[in-house]
């Protein structure tokens, strides 16, 4: 089977409400942006997010997370992203810190 696709918008054309995505980068180096980005446009929400942050406010999953179609984090730093905090406090989000390093 064939799985490379022509375009961004092709590759996260299969993804449902509800999955359960694993994101790599780290702080903001390595982040797949333009999937990210095509996400957006695809519309997929309720999305589990396996990462180690969330982004920043207007970058990376930052981007899905201000749009609310996050509704769980497991990651181990979220101390970038105001919308994250807002989100969480306010009983929004859900969130399962992971320790990094030793």
């Amino acid at each position: 089977m064939n799985k490379v696709r022509a375009s961004a918008t092709e590759a996260v054309a299969d993804i449902p409400d509800g999955a359960s995505l694993s994101v790599g980068g780290f702080g903001l180096s390595g982040v797949p942006d333009v999937l990210i980005r095509a996400l957006y446009v695809h519309g997929a929400s309720d999305l589990k997010v396996i990462s180690n942050n969330c982004g920043v406010d207007d970058r990376g999953l930052g981007i899905l997370l201000a749009a609310s179609r996050i509704s769980r984090v497991t990651g181990s730093y979220v101390g970038e992203n105001k919308e994250f905090a807002r989100q969480y406090l306010s009983g929004e989000l859900e969130v399962e810190l992971v320790p990094q390093g030793t």
